[in-house]
């Protein structure tokens, strides 16, 4: 292995490091306790070589954000091809989303609530969100109805997703009644 080889390989490990370590931190404690010097103690790094890897907070999020794109799409795909009809894949993945933003709450912010730097439904959004979107559409699409677009109803779906998971968390909507929620949206939104 030469050098140059041995020196990527440390950084990514070090950025890697960086991100872990900021989700773990912000899952504890929240986002505001993520910064740049905590960060830097934790890792037992420097800030300018916290620095070298991201140039700040937003951007740090926006990592976190794009490593959970990645394991919700994952998570989904799983889900969802375990199940043999339209409607237990559609349940499923509604389960799943649901599932993935009660359990990583700090992740699941970066990804819809905070601002990470990333663009979204744009040219240039990054892969792992277009997958994210992607396992949800190649789900949904199948269950669209005639005359809508995947897209579009995929949307819609995921909106509604967002509020349940956002409401629930927040404490505006009691969490024992999650399950009926999801069955009514699968019932009257996806099988209409």
């Amino acid at each position: 292995m030469s050098v140059q080889e041995r020196k990527q390989r440390e950084r990514a490990e070090r950025e890697r490091l960086i991100v872990a370590t900021a989700r773990e931190l912000a899952e504890q404690q929240g986002w505001d306790a993520v910064t740049t010097r905590r960060l830097a103690e934790r890792i037992e790094y420097s800030q300018p070589v916290l620095y070298s890897h991201f140039r700040g907070k937003r951007e740090i999020i926006g990592a976190v954000a794009l490593q959970g794109a990645t394991e919700m799409a994952a998570e989904v795909r799983a889900a969802t091809a375990a199940a043999d009809t339209p409607r237990a894949r559609v349940y499923a993945l509604a389960r799943t989303y649901l599932d993935f933003a009660a359990r990583n709450p700090a992740v699941y912010d970066a990804l819809f609530q905070l601002d990470g730097g990333l663009a979204y439904a744009r040219e240039e959004t990054p892969e792992p969100l277009k997958d994210a979107f992607a396992a949800l559409l190649e789900c949904l699409e199948e269950v669209a109805g005639n005359g809508i677009a995947p897209g579009l109803f995929t949307e819609v779906f995921w909106a509604s997703l967002h509020g349940l998971a956002t409401l629930t968390r927040t404490g505006r909507l009691p969490p024992e009644h999650t399950g009926p929620r999801v069955q009514l949206l699968v019932d009257r939104l996806a099988m209409a």
